[in-house]
């Protein structure tokens, strides 16, 4: 009733707040100016029991209507309140209205105000994404180097950014709002875990830097593999707007469970919602069903691609590939594996529902004091983490052996298993550190993306709690990243299983020749060459350590 005057207890709004239509977007500075305003745009500024003709007839219409001059104002995003624009009532209106609301309408409405940048950076982040993914496609020594120093750089960057808008606003003596204090917590969160994992990926980087040749080179075989199907670059871009369709149709349902009821008037004229009976417990079979067809969906992405490349390996005249193998490959996953790709994505569901259900017991008992209980919950946490990425790996073995031998999962998992532990001593090491390579491509679309939303939401300190929606940001990031470097991944790991099925059933023999080309075989007899190397190093040093030395 009084913007630019404003009622305020304990920081809080204790005058009369009405609800209306619209906000007056011009000054109004008479009793017939609200009147008009009232008419014509149906937004009534007076108190609910006054009619609008009345508002120039009754003699203390001043006391009910707001304090002329009405200043114009604006909706702000998700508060649902009409902030004045003018300087001298803006200042104090919105810090009063942001304390007055809860945490989770001050990040929502960092979102919504924030939604074009956070759109403008999702893009970033996927025009970064197709950029990494053409720089592994023709990838070379020079660039790996380059490529690697962009990284510690750009890690080291956006630390250093980091911690200087922490110091930034610890030095500010302005701050009084909710939104700075909880920016500057979440600032200082940001900055200690990006120091941790920066320090984590130099170690590694400096460790495994003597592979960056090897790596290049199995790379290069990668590359050659993909470009037999260069579409299989392209099918990130199909899971992708498939997951979008089945999240937004999850979430109309979702919205469908949540208002399904009827309203039924109580005492005293009040309106009250009634669920179905029931039917609050089935979000957690519509959960179920989320996790369930993401992974089912993503399962499908390994195996066609899985398969493309064992139909490209397996094919003796490599001067001229197979065709259409990508749609073949789809053919046979619809017509013969859909039960191997449904039990792998429901072993994934399996453990990361009781992995969700324990970090909500965490969550739940980190404000209690009992150190034991939260000890106890976050270890089975990090088992279950542990355990989803093993399965995760084994899944993508079994799939890669089901294309090649047509077996069930179960099969398949069981000899996926003794192929990989019979055969992990050829490259195994330069296989890792190729994954490790692309990892760090992820990084660095990631690195960029939140440096650009640093920048960006740095500008809106104030009204914003943009932490939230960075975090968001650098998420979607990560998942674009790795939607389109994945596959990389996926042929990576499937060659590997090829190779060491070729090794199984073939000895390079006139009668039994590999299937492999002449450059992956000479990659692999390097690779031994090195590994016999080390250990006949390592059997040296042995020797030497158990020989005593006698007296002359």
């Amino acid at each position: 009733m009084n913007s630019c005057n404003l009622e305020v207890k304990d920081v809080r709004l204790s005058s009369t707040v009405l609800c209306v239509s619209s906000c007056p977007e011009e000054q109004l500075d008479t009793l017939e100016e609200v009147q008009l305003f009232a008419n014509t745009s149906g937004s009534f500024l007076c108190v609910y029991n006054l009619n609008s003709f009345n508002y120039t007839q009754i003699p203390n219409a001043d006391l009910l209507c707001p304090r002329l001059p009405v200043p114009p104002s604006k909706s702000f995003p998700l508060f649902n309140r009409c902030i004045p624009q003018t300087p001298e009532c803006y200042s104090l209106f919105a810090s009063v209205l942001i304390n007055d609301v809860d945490s989770l309408h001050r990040i929502l409405s960092g979102i919504m105000s924030g939604r074009d940048t956070v759109l403008g950076l999702c893009i970033l982040a996927f025009a970064l994404s197709l950029a990494m993914m053409f720089t592994f496609r023709f990838i070379t020594t020079l660039l790996v180097h380059i490529f690697i120093a962009l990284i510690v750089l750009g890690l080291l960057f956006v630390c250093s950014v980091l911690w200087w808008l922490y110091y930034d606003y610890t030095n500010d003596l302005s701050i009084e709002l909710d939104t700075e204090r909880e920016n500057m917590k979440c600032l200082l969160g940001f900055a200690i875990v990006s120091t941790v994992i920066t320090a984590v990926l130099l170690i590694l980087i400096y460790v495994l830097r003597k592979r960056i040749k090897l790596t290049v080179e199995l790379l290069q075989v990668t590359n050659k593999a993909i470009s037999s199907s260069p579409f299989l670059l392209f099918q990130p871009l199909w899971t992708f707007a498939i997951l979008i369709f089945f999240w937004v149709l999850w979430v109309a349902v979702l919205l469908s469970l949540g208002t399904a009821g009827a309203a039924q008037v109580v005492e005293g004229g009040q309106v009250e919602y009634k669920p179905l009976s029931g039917i609050r417990y089935m979000w957690w079979y519509h959960l179920i069903g989320l996790i369930w067809t993401s992974e089912f969906i993503l399962a499908c992405q390994q195996m066609a691609v899985a398969g493309t490349v064992v139909t490209c390996y397996f094919n003796r005249n490599k001067s001229d590939p197979p065709d259409r193998p990508i749609l073949s490959s789809l053919s046979i996953l619809f017509c013969y594996h859909q039960g191997t790709v449904v039990k792998g994505s429901f072993l994934i569901t399996v453990v990361r529902i009781p992995r969700a259900v324990l970090m909500y017991v965490y969550n739940t008992l980190k404000e209690k004091d009992g150190a034991l209980s939260r000890c106890v919950s976050q270890c089975c946490c990090c088992c279950f983490w542990c355990l989803d990425k093993c399965l995760r790996h084994l899944n993508q073995n079994a799939y890669t052996t089901t294309a090649i031998n047509g077996t069930d999962f179960c099969t398949s998992a069981k000899d996926a298993l003794k192929l990989l532990s019979k055969n992990s001593s050829h490259f195994t090491s330069v296989n890792c550190f190729g994954d490790f390579i692309i990892f760090l491509g992820k990084v660095l679309v990631v690195c960029f993306t939140v440096f650009g939303g640093l920048m960006a939401f740095n500008y809106h300190r104030v009204l914003q709690v943009w932490a939230v929606p960075l975090l968001l940001v650098a998420f979607f990031a990560y998942l674009v990243a790795h939607s389109f470097l994945s596959v990389f991944e996926t042929v990576l790991d499937a060659l590997f299983l090829c190779f060491a099925v070729d090794l199984e059933t073939n000895d390079g023999s006139s009668e039994k020749p590999y299937f492999m080309d002449q450059e992956f075989l000479n990659f692999v007899k390097r690779i031994n060459k090195l590994n016999t190397r080390a250990q006949r190093n390592k059997n040296s040093l042995t020797s030497e350590e158990g020989t005593e030395l006698r007296p002359l």
